[in-house]
């Protein structure tokens, strides 16, 4: 098996996972939300209304301010929706998922064994006095 058939074979792998199904059934629930796509409808409006005023050569300080604001009171409210808490939750561990895979490929590219390295690179305090080195 070549090395592109075996990414395909964990390409593969990863679909058959719960975190990536779960990550499926999110997106599509808060895709078809219809009270959280009429909000996004309304923040992009904002949005759109923001750039338009930033735009203006006499822009209006106190306008822009508002819609900023508004902006991200309605994002805020957006991200307090449970399909969107939910949405959020499975991306992030999805996304976690991909990153152990892709430190692992890394680590194994850097001449580590696969079979021992961690799933995630050390967490770097910012001093490296005690530091191994980085990955």
């Amino acid at each position: 098996m070549t090395i592109i058939e075996q990414a395909r074979a964990l390409g593969a792998a990863i679909q058959q996972d719960e975190r990536y199904t779960r990550y499926n059934e999110a997106a599509q629930k808060s895709d078809t939300d219809t009270a959280i796509q009429n909000k996004i409808g309304e923040f992009n409006m904002l949005r759109q209304q923001l750039n338009v005023e930033m735009s203006k050569p006499d822009k209006d300080a106190d306008k822009m301010t508002e819609l900023d604001k508004n902006i991200r009171e309605l994002y805020d409210e957006i991200m307090a929706m449970p399909a969107m808490v939910e949405f959020n939750s499975a991306k992030e561990d999805l996304d976690k998922l991909l990153q152990s895979v892709n430190y692992i490929i890394t680590c194994a590219a850097n001449g580590e064994d696969p079979m021992t390295c961690p799933e995630e690179p050390p967490h770097c305090s910012g001093s490296c006095a005690s530091c191994g080195g980085c990955h």
